[in-house]
């Protein structure tokens, strides 16, 4: 009990009660502060101006590569490597299309295939540090009617690939499946038909469906198209004008595919629309370098949601892949010695991704230490060890290593 002098200004069970409605308020301020979503960063130092347009070789033995390669037509593509703010390899080699013989420019847009997931990774993430939703919701809090078997998925359970929802292409039918159109809610139906390949959070299985699922909560959580979010989140805001929805009118070059010996054969039909928030988007070279410098040094999500991203989420049990040392699992990304994989070796930890569907196949790598990115993205699906060794040469030259020859066998 307060113990107040009767000279104190006012009746001892007045002043009582003022001094508690006091606490009761400071306390309701503190509770309301607590609770309020970590803002995204805006005093992260200013991201630089885009550098010029124009073709940069500076890497001595990854333009030798490329000149071998791009003119025996063994790699048709685009390469760039920074290394903080400065780019030091940029060119094309190759066609944008074949048939008309329209070369590749140095800001042509390219299918992104995989690569987008990262991209539906940081909506989710965004979504959380705004205070929308949390990586620990269930995925029935967002999609409902929802199966029992959903039950103990969390959204962070998709991902990390790990919530045992059977892929698209683990599913039967896949190959009608992979050339009819199908609409975000399509998509979520035929995901509710099948049971879970394993239990959530207990193994760790590449996932299409699983982010088409993210897409969805996406669209539920923002209140407007998955794209139409990125494009208010994301690139609008870093002026990435040459990326969005591949959706068949965006002047994407045309991918290729090595098929029955005949050469190089035109893959026009992508249907992206199966994989609307696993792998539907395009970009180029300089946007795709804007994006890396905004998500790497803070531009785009709280401290605490990107260590979410590129934390391993992998059950402790999980085992090495093909006899090699296993990839950390991350949120859209994944995080390796992927240069182990090339001779001679380097051992750089590097945050990546692949990214390979109808006529393409991209790598975009990123080395924290040093501040170093490499993106290379291909108009040929036939082109993965080319694409993987020009990556890991790129990055070997700009870190001062020993650079690869070959790939490791």
């Amino acid at each position: 009990m307060f113990n107040v002098p009767r000279n104190a200004g006012g009746h001892p069970r007045l002043v009582i009660a003022v001094l508690s409605a006091l606490l009761i308020a400071a306390a309701g301020l503190f509770a309301w502060v607590s609770v309020q979503p970590e803002v995204v960063p805006t005093a992260a130092a200013p991201l630089p101006p885009r550098p010029p347009l124009e073709v940069v070789e500076t890497l001595p033995a990854l333009k030798a590569q490329l000149d071998r390669w791009g003119g025996s037509g063994q790699f048709t593509g685009g390469v760039l490597v920074a290394r903080g703010d400065q780019v030091l390899f940029r060119q094309v080699h190759g066609f944008a299309d074949r048939s008309q013989g329209t070369p590749l420019r140095l800001d042509s847009r390219f299918r992104l295939a995989s690569i987008s997931k990262q991209f539906t990774a940081a909506a989710i993430l965004r979504l959380q540090d705004e205070g929308v939703l949390s990586t620990h919701d269930p995925l029935c809090k967002w999609i409902q009617p929802c199966p029992p078997a959903w039950e103990p998925i969390r959204l962070y359970h998709l991902l990390a690939h790990s919530s045992g929802v059977p892929d698209l292409m683990a599913r039967p039918g896949w190959g009608v499946r992979r050339v009819t159109p199908a609409t975000r809610q399509e998509l979520t139906e035929e995901s509710k038909q099948y049971g879970l390949q394993f239990p959530p959070g207990t193994k760790v299985r590449y996932n299409n469906a699983g982010y088409n699922l993210l897409g969805a909560v996406v669209e539920q959580a923002s209140g407007m198209p998955l794209h139409d979010y990125l494009h208010k989140a994301f690139f609008q805001p870093l002026g990435m004008n040459d990326t969005g929805y591949d959706d068949g009118l965006s002047d994407v070059v045309m991918g290729y595919a090595n098929l029955g010996g005949g050469g190089p054969t035109p893959q026009p039909e992508a249907n992206v629309s199966i994989i609307f928030a696993a792998g539907a988007l395009y970009s180029t070279l300089d946007d795709l370098l804007v994006w890396e410098r905004a998500l790497h040094r803070g531009h785009l999500l709280t401290p605490r949601s990107y260590a979410m991203m590129i934390a391993d989420h992998a059950p402790e049990n999980t085992p090495p892949e093909r006899g090699r040392q296993r990839r950390d699992w991350g949120f859209g990304v994944f995080v390796n010695s992927i240069g182990q994989r090339v001779s001679p070796p380097f051992l750089d930890r590097q945050i990546f991704h692949t990214g390979s569907w109808s006529g393409f196949r991209n790598l975009m790598t990123y080395q924290p230490d040093e501040d170093v990115t490499v993106i290379v993205l291909s108009n040929n699906y036939h082109s993965r060890d080319a694409v993987f060794l020009l990556s890991q040469q790129g990055m070997a030259e700009a870190l001062g290593r020993e650079v690869p020859t070959g790939m490791a066998r």
